[in-house]
């Protein structure tokens, strides 16, 4: 008669659930994955999916067992790792929207926009032309994979008993998360750099030809050819957009292992 003790069955529960929770809450914070368009059910089953392929590689499990407070104080630092490492990834994309947000606002497009359902508001229209480019460019390049091979290294780097609010040293993690979490003013003016320089340039002509001649109505002139140059710029940028995106996504899987890294 086949039987199980309480012993072996802890042992196989604690050996899946704690990968699966960390793999879970990358899914649920990362970019694309965690669209509100992907079903509850398709995330869950990929965690598990993934779960089951990582596990059998993660050796012997700490010697806690799962309803205990030992076992839920490590669900706790398990959610939180995963969620740290998927909140990484999320600011390269928001460094792409807040560069949307700096063209449009300089195009006079501040008071278009649609609804984000990935951040769950509304975003400016240019904002969510160039995250769209960026979602089927990271999904182009792989990011997904990297972005899962990443979190299955930080197994090594960060063990599952590691404790990341325990120690003061540990806070290092999450001040380079923070720290990270900078270069989404930086890179995003860096993206809408060229646009925002040559929208300026336009405007001081428009200002310098409104001085000129009065008579010609600068404000019923200004906004079309403000407009017109934004999105004649805009198209020329598209095609060195990609290889942009590619530096910010590989910035951002590295960063994932620096910030896994400074937690232990």
């Amino acid at each position: 008669m086949f039987s199980v003790t309480y012993a072996q069955l802890n042992v196989w529960l604690t050996s899946f659930l704690w990968p699966f929770v960390r793999i879970l809450a990358l899914i649920a914070t990362a970019p694309v994955i965690s669209h509100m368009a992907v079903p509850m059910r398709v995330k869950i089953g990929l965690a598990g999916f993934l779960t089951l392929i990582v596990a059998p590689t993660l050796g012997a499990m700490p010697q806690a067992t799962v309803f205990s407070a030992d076992g839920v104080w490590i669900i706790v630092n398990q959610f939180l790792i995963g969620a740290a490492l998927g909140l990484t990834m999320q600011v390269a994309f928001a460094a792409i929207d807040a560069a949307g947000e700096f063209i449009g606002q300089q195009m006079g497009l501040g008071f278009a926009m649609l609804y984000d359902p990935r951040a769950g508001g509304n975003a400016v229209v240019v904002s969510r032309y160039l995250n769209a480019i960026a979602t089927l460019a990271f999904l182009v390049l792989d990011g997904h994979l990297q972005m899962i091979a990443a979190l299955v290294t930080t197994f090594q780097s960060v063990p599952v008993d590691a404790n990341v609010l325990g120690a003061a040293a540990n806070a290092q993690g999450w001040r380079t998360l923070a720290a990270y979490g900078g270069s989404v003013f930086s890179t995003g003016l860096l993206l809408s750099l060229p646009v925002v320089a040559a929208l300026l340039i336009s405007n001081l002509a428009l200002g310098i030809l409104n001085r000129a001649a009065p008579q010609i109505g600068i404000f019923q002139v200004g906004f079309p050819v403000t407009m017109l140059v934004g999105l004649l710029l805009l198209q020329l940028m598209v095609p060195n957009l990609i290889p942009f995106f590619q530096r910010v996504f590989e910035s951002g899987i590295g960063e994932m292992g620096r910030v896994a890294a400074a937690m232990h």
